[in-house]
């Protein structure tokens, strides 16, 4: 990709008749160009094969459309995918497909990256080992699902449109810290004559960016707002997620408190369980009290193990403890299934060394 050309990746259907009137072009081929690029994830415009030839080349000259390219993937055997993608700086993120029953009917919930490596450093997590380089552009984040999408695509020999039915921000770095692309792309992504993803099956993910949670309540969407929780004292907190230092769990409710509030919805709380350190009796007593009064789900996650961290994944008994605890004391709680832990793609795996996960 070249830098200086426009970028059309991201824009709207309205985006790009102002931008094909700006170039002398008739405002009808953007319709045209829209439908290659969110139904058929082209890339190239001399693939767009109901363009005129000369203004294939005008626009090759001019303009071009960034959809990540999928450099490697890895299947586990519960049938996820993780998929290495490039993007035009030759930055590399990792987005996951997770797929969502089966045979003909199977769809696909894509977790998306919204920063090549993350700023938060949560003690537990491969990706914080590893550093923060920048934020994704919004249309870099929509790109991901249309990469990932056409290589899906590719690999199961499918024209189906809607194989991808969910997206959670759930990938590589924090999406409130970079709230402005994330909003866009989100617009985009559930555009009803693009992608057509709706806002009810769009899950944002956070590890407690307070002032970020408040500015997604006056969004007015739909979207389901999951915060990682993990510990619910400051604390241990402060050591599991370093952001509490800027927001304490004070400072977290309220802005959760608020969100509630706004939308009337209720919110995830995802909790890693990692043994010996936050799954006392008392960690219990203490996430009750937390989120008792709360619209509250939590989602606890066995933790998936990361080379080079001395942390580890509790046995099944103390799980089922963990769990009970939470129930007896009124919350609604479940267990997630733990999908794509043998090809590091599960909940804090990411980026964990590329080298060694893509050599298959």
């Amino acid at each position: 990709m070249v830098p200086n050309k426009d970028e059309l990746l991201g824009k709207d259907i309205e985006e790009l008749e102002s931008y094909m009137i700006s170039i002398g072009e008739a405002a009808f081929r953007a319709r045209q160009i829209f439908k290659w690029i969110y139904s058929k994830e082209v890339n190239s415009f001399y693939d767009m094969s109901d363009l005129p030839r000369e203004l294939r080349k005008k626009l090759d000259t001019m303009a071009q459309i960034s959809i990540p390219r999928v450099l490697k993937q890895r299947v586990s055997q519960d049938g996820t995918r993780k998929y290495l993608l490039e993007l035009r700086d030759k930055k590399r993120i990792e987005s996951v497909l997770i797929p969502q029953g089966s045979g003909k009917n199977s769809r696909y919930t894509i977790c998306v990256s919204t920063q090549v490596g993350c700023p938060i450093g949560c003690s537990f997590c491969a990706t914080g080992q590893a550093g923060f380089q920048r934020n994704l552009d919004y249309f870099e984040i929509v790109g991901q699902v249309l990469g990932s999408r056409r290589e899906l695509k590719r690999k199961l020999k499918s024209n189906e449109e809607n194989l991808i039915s969910n997206v959670v921000y759930m990938g590589m770095g924090e999406p409130l810290l970079n709230y402005n692309e994330m909003i866009k792309s989100i617009y985009m992504l559930n555009h009803p004559k693009g992608l057509g993803i709706g806002q009810r099956h769009i899950t944002v993910s956070t590890a407690g960016e307070a002032s970020g949670i408040k500015r997604l309540a006056d969004e007015g969407m739909q979207i389901t707002l999951a915060v990682s929780l993990h510990a619910c004292d400051d604390t241990l907190r402060n050591h599991l997620v370093p952001l509490n230092r800027k927001y304490p769990l004070s400072a977290l409710r309220d802005a959760i408190e608020y969100y509630i509030s706004v939308t009337n919805r209720r919110v995830t709380f995802e909790y890693v369980l990692l043994d010996e350190v936050n799954m006392s009796k008392r960690d219990a007593r203490n996430m009750i009290r937390l989120l008792k009064p709360l619209l509250a789900n939590v989602n606890l996650i066995p933790y998936n193990e990361v080379d080079g961290l001395d942390y580890t994944k509790p046995s099944p008994p103390r799980i089922q403890q963990f769990f009970a605890w939470l129930a007896e004391g009124g919350l609604n709680v479940t267990l997630r299934e733990e999908k794509g832990s043998d090809i590091m793609a599960a909940c804090g795996q990411l980026k964990a060394g590329y080298s060694k996960m893509y050599r298959n």
